[in-house]
């Protein structure tokens, strides 16, 4: 069964990873994201980022997390 994202845990140590793993910042990966194709689904803008940018199925499964978390907090200001 596919689920959209990691316990929280998880979530954070895969976001504390990135930086050093790909030498881009978190907030470089989310302005990718805002900016990229327009993909509805989760599982799309992950395929994106994985074969656009060469990460881990984590890594980039972690960032479209995120970025879903932060587009949701700013919908709710």
């Amino acid at each position: 069964m596919y689920q959209p994202h990691h316990s929280d845990e998880t979530h954070r140590n895969l976001l504390d990873r990135i930086p050093h793993r790909t030498g881009r910042q978190i907030d470089d990966w989310l302005h990718d994201l805002a900016e990229g194709p327009s993909f509805l689904r989760f599982d799309e803008k992950v395929s994106w980022l994985r074969s656009e940018h060469d990460l881990s199925y984590g890594h980039a499964k972690a960032l479209v997390h995120e970025y879903d978390l932060r587009r949701a907090a700013r919908n709710l200001l």
